[in-house]
């Protein structure tokens, strides 16, 4: 029988829904906040001492997500649904850990390509994936928020880690810089994910009143045509999103932006995020989730063109604050649409089904976005474009979605 109850343990203090938005916020701050978006700030560094080009930069997520993800998407979520996420998210926690130590002195490509393979499994395990199904399982009438505030957790560490390794790197050199961020990985998201306890007895939920919907078979959600749309729909943003985010730090570069102005704007990129995942929670919350979505889809395609534009006073700050809303609500969204078209009982194999395809897009699409840099004479215009036409096209997608919950 599946244990879908999870209460917390030692500390009995904490043994409320408190507990749990803390703990995925620290979660998400440390596995996605710092790991995935600390990494591309440490890319010009590899390019100018290694001697790598753009592509190869961006490979390494891209292989590591595409040897991971569909080995290892659908089996965690199974095993997150049967046991609980307390064991997986203390493993990802060290693997995550381990893998930036590791990326920090990785100067050949089979140990480049080794660590990132660590990474991808880090945030499989310890993540988005076991944080959606801890919330959901949890809180039921409040959701959305509660979704919102975890996921603040990504803002808030996307926000820091520019300016803490922009420091380190200055201070230290961009070595121990990377070192530290993988210790500082796992100080964070360990501890408070170890005392979650997952129970054969029935859990204290944010509703008593309100019962877990029927489990839906795995085999009626793949024969779903909306499971497709949810799928493809979020394929095309997570694509969009990760495509400028691996290459922000490149652009303005490009753009001769100093080493502390780059840090500062992809900083104010998740500072917006922050705003974009509370109000985007509270508007899910209040509307169907359909055009919240949809609405986050076109943030993301509306912002990619001011890159493209002439410089304007203020144009790049416009473009972090509308990127960063847009960016905010993204992976929030997604496994609120997932349980309300599937219920939560099967929420860690649908997501994690639906994981393998993001991840799948997350880390090919920079390497594509890299590849047209690469062979157009170093410029992002076609590449930016071509973000921009998928982001579109995924909000048509998810306009056939239905209005309200299954």
């Amino acid at each position: 029988m599946e244990n879908t109850n999870y209460r917390i343990g030692r500390p009995r203090s904490a043994s409320s829904g408190g507990y749990i938005v803390a703990t995925a916020f620290l979660s998400l701050f440390a596995i996605v906040g710092l790991a995935l978006y600390g990494l591309p700030f440490f890319y010009d560094f590899m390019t100018s001492e290694y001697g790598w080009s753009r592509t190869t930069v961006t490979s390494g997520n891209a292989i590591g997500k595409l040897l991971v993800a569909p080995l290892f998407g659908f089996i965690a979520g199974w095993l997150i649904d049967r046991y609980g996420p307390r064991k997986l998210m203390i493993l990802g926690s060290l693997i995550a850990g381990t893998a930036l130590v590791g990326l920090s002195y990785s100067g050949s490509l089979p140990l480049f390509y080794l660590f990132y393979v660590l990474n991808a499994l880090g945030y499989v395990f310890a993540g988005p994936l076991p944080c959606q199904v801890l919330i959901s399982k949890w809180f039921n009438k409040n959701r959305g928020k509660a979704m919102g505030i975890a996921y603040l957790g990504i803002g808030t560490g996307g926000a820091l880690v520019p300016i803490l390794a922009n420091a380190l790197e200055s201070n230290y050199g961009w070595h121990t810089a990377l070192t530290s961020l993988g210790v500082v990985v796992v100080l964070v998201s360990l501890p408070m994910a170890y005392f979650i306890r997952e129970k054969g007895v029935a859990a204290k939920r944010e509703t008593q009143d309100a019962p877990l919907p029927p489990s839906l078979s795995i085999s009626a959600i793949l024969k779903s045509p909306y499971f497709y749309l949810l799928g493809i729909g979020s394929l095309c943003a997570i694509g969009t999103v990760g495509g400028v985010n691996q290459h922000l730090k490149l652009y303005l570069r490009d753009a001769n932006f100093t080493q502390e102005s780059a840090a500062h704007i992809i900083s104010l990129v998740l500072l917006a995020s922050l705003a974009g995942r509370v109000l985007m929670g509270w508007l899910a919350d209040l509307f169907s989730r359909k055009y919240v979505m949809i609405l986050i889809y076109l943030l993301v395609a509306a912002a990619i063109p001011l890159l493209l534009m002439p410089a304007f006073p203020g144009k790049i700050y416009i473009f972090a604050v509308i990127f960063g809303i847009g960016l905010g609500g993204d992976y929030m969204i997604i496994p609120l649409m997932a349980s309300d078209l599937f219920g939560v009982r099967t929420l860690g194999r649908t997501m994690g089904i639906i994981l393998v395809a993001d991840g799948v897009a997350e880390a090919v699409f920079p390497m594509l976005v890299g590849y047209i840099y690469d062979n157009t004479g170093g410029s992002y215009t076609i590449p930016f474009i071509v973000l921009i036409c998928i982001a579109l096209v995924g909000a048509v997608i998810i306009s056939f979605l239905p209005k309200k919950p299954m």
